[in-house]
């Protein structure tokens, strides 16, 4: 790929003059009808662009899709043999020029995000294969960079707090400038559409699936937080997507692997679920996912909610009055597959009122399934329109159609710079929750404590942080002035690694455990325990769910940071040694682990020193 990025073709600059020109057309009249002439002039610019379409374009453009390798032409054969197998075709640019997909979206286990420079030019390299189609459309680029635990792209892109830590920082200005770095870190490496903010409130502290990637348990907050995410990302030029509608923070069964049933009436659907998003509306929103749930209150039928017409046509459009784009959650997971044939479910989604078909786990039977369709004329060719329609006017308002392309200048620029990091590690500050802090036994001084033990769970990087968690808590203390040493203990510690750490305590001034979603027969309690019975003072410090400590006794103080990343590490760091003070409050209550009905620490609950 070229450093400069290719410019478009003279037929490409055609096909979209009438979206450009509405301008000069309106600017004499009064805003409200402004507004509405230049709407209306765009939609008959991208109209005559679907005028020209085939039908097998029209049905490529509804689909988002993963694609193996780093490059659009020349990807690694691994990534060549991966997309053989799956798809039927060699590279990204021969997925666009078979099937004429209208989106792609990157996953770091499909090798799309190795590095700034090279996500960049994959995008480029995308653009240049759909702008040299029949019909030349800009692809969405579209990727999971929720940050917190789910994120695509890692380092050196700046790494952000996640919904529940920005729940608990409390800040709409914060929730809206981390969304804003993201936005302009995505849109310079050419990802313009974001599967973020989580609208979900999570309620269910035992959901297996959104968790911490809730910004909280209280819908109100939730949708503040929702609305100010929003914006940041609309000031970064990238489409924000809230899911996973209509709500999914009520469930036991993830919905990858299961269909999850939510039994909220429609009295607390209205009350629990739909105030984000309808915060996400009226912040203008521009895409919506749809979730892989059954709401029976919602639809009697028990079809998942991607699949429901009267969830998605009769509720999101016709009630909350949303004409955004509609994405399905992926059509590979489990919970939307359960009911129908694969060759099934694209077309209901459409008929339910979906615009995007997300990455299907078999595109040639989806794609031809859809294309089918509308030749038995269970589908029409209308119905394609009202959708492409709604994705040719995002792309039209992110700007696509008039400068698709990233810039090495740009990635050198803006991802991961000075600016970035230093408001990530502010904003993490403001998060970080303590729970318990015996006899005011934090902050820690080097003067007292200088000598740490730091022992825990080391799970998998979440989003291209260095890790592991034990060695960045330890550094971390370490440049503050302790001397720190770590010990990975695991998830499920054995008995022999439980043994080890507590020799490794002996002499120790004090023990730092990160402990990670501790159930009841977890062995973290008994590592935990073994660690207090030794007399070395313990802290806790709950790097996932912050219901951990529900589960814990004998500790002298508990920290909740909500991830893992480095970017709350460091910063939980600095709150141990007092460098900064707690001040974040819990989003989400803790009940007690014996008594479910009785919470212990409630939501807003947090102590500072």
């Amino acid at each position: 790929m070229h450093h400069r990025a290719p410019a478009p073709s003279r037929r490409t600059l055609l096909t979209v003059t009438a979206a450009a020109a509405a301008a000069a057309v309106t600017g004499t009249l009064a805003p409200a009808a402004s507004a509405a002439a230049e709407s209306e002039t765009n939609d008959r610019g991208l109209r005559r662009i679907i005028d020209r379409m085939s039908l097998e374009e029209k049905v490529g453009q509804l689909f988002v899709m993963r694609v193996y390798g780093h490059s659009a032409t020349a990807p690694d054969q691994t990534d060549v043999d991966a997309n053989l197998a799956e798809i039927g075709v060699r590279t990204a640019a021969e997925l666009i020029e078979r099937y004429h997909v209208g989106g792609i979206i990157y996953f770091a286990w499909a090798h799309n995000t190795r590095a700034p420079q090279q996500i960049a030019e994959l995008s480029n390299g995308i653009q240049q294969a759909a702008l040299a189609q029949p019909t030349p459309i800009p692809v969405l680029i579209s990727t999971d960079q929720e940050h917190g635990i789910v994120c695509r792209v890692g380092k050196p892109a700046t790494l952000l707090p996640g919904a529940m830590a920005l729940g608990a920082g409390g800040s709409h200005a914060d929730a809206r400038k981390a969304a804003q770095i993201a936005g302009e870190e995505l849109a310079a490496v050419g990802i313009r559409q974001n599967y973020a903010p989580v609208a979900d409130v999570n309620v269910n502290p035992a959901n297996p699936v959104i968790g911490v990637r809730s910004f909280g348990s209280d819908p109100q907050a939730v949708a503040g937080l929702v609305a100010a995410q929003v914006k940041g990302y609309q000031r970064a030029g990238v489409a924000a997507t809230s899911k996973h509608f209509p709500g999914h923070g009520d469930t036991a069964v993830d919905s990858h692997y299961g269909l999850p049933t939510i039994t909220h009436t429609r009295e607390q659907w209205a009350e629990l679920d739909a105030p984000p998003f309808r915060a996400a509306i009226d912040a203008g929103i521009d895409s919506i996912m749809t979730a892989h749930i059954v709401v029976p209150a919602l639809d009697p039928s028990e079809d998942p909610a991607t699949l429901s017409q009267p969830i998605l046509t009769g509720i999101l459009r016709e009630r909350l009055g949303y004409d955004g784009v509609v994405v399905t959650d992926s059509l590979g997971m489990e919970g939307v597959r359960t009911k129908y044939g694969d060759e099934r479910v694209p077309v209901l989604a459409l008929k339910a009122g979906v615009d995007q078909l997300l990455n299907p786990p078999r595109l040639d039977v989806a794609w031809n399934a859809v294309l089918k369709a509308v030749r038995d004329g269970e589908l029409t060719e209308d119905r394609l329109d009202e959708s492409i329609l709604r994705i040719l006017r995002l792309k039209a308002k992110l700007g696509l159609f008039r400068r698709a392309y990233a810039t090495r200048a740009g990635v050198e620029r803006i991802v991961g710079s000075e600016e970035h990091l230093a408001h990530a590690d502010r904003i993490a500050e403001a998060t970080t929750t303590l729970l318990l802090n015996e006899d005011g036994f934090l902050p820690l001084s080097p003067a007292v404590h200088r000598s740490v033990l730091v022992v825990g769970a080391d799970p998998a990087s979440p989003s291209g942080t260095t890790g592991p968690p034990t060695t960045t808590l330890a550094t971390a203390l370490s440049e503050l002035g302790f001397t720190a040493t770590a010990l990975s203990t695991g998830i499920t510690p054995t008995a022999a690694k439980i043994e080890e750490a507590v020799a490794a305590a002996t002499g120790k001034d004090v023990v730092v455990v990160g402990t990670y979603n501790v159930g009841a027969t977890s062995p973290q309690r008994t590592l935990v325990a073994r660690l207090v019975a030794t007399g070395v003072p313990v802290v806790t410090v709950a790097i996932r769910n912050p219901y951990d400590v529900a589960r814990l006794g004998g500790q002298r103080a508990s920290l909740a940071t909500y991830s893992w990343t480095d970017v709350e590490l460091r910063a939980a760091a600095r709150v141990l040694a007092g460098r900064a003070r707690p001040v974040g409050r819990l989003p989400v209550p803790v009940r007690s682990a014996e008594d479910p009905g009785r919470e212990l620490y409630p939501v807003g609950y947090g102590l500072s020193y």
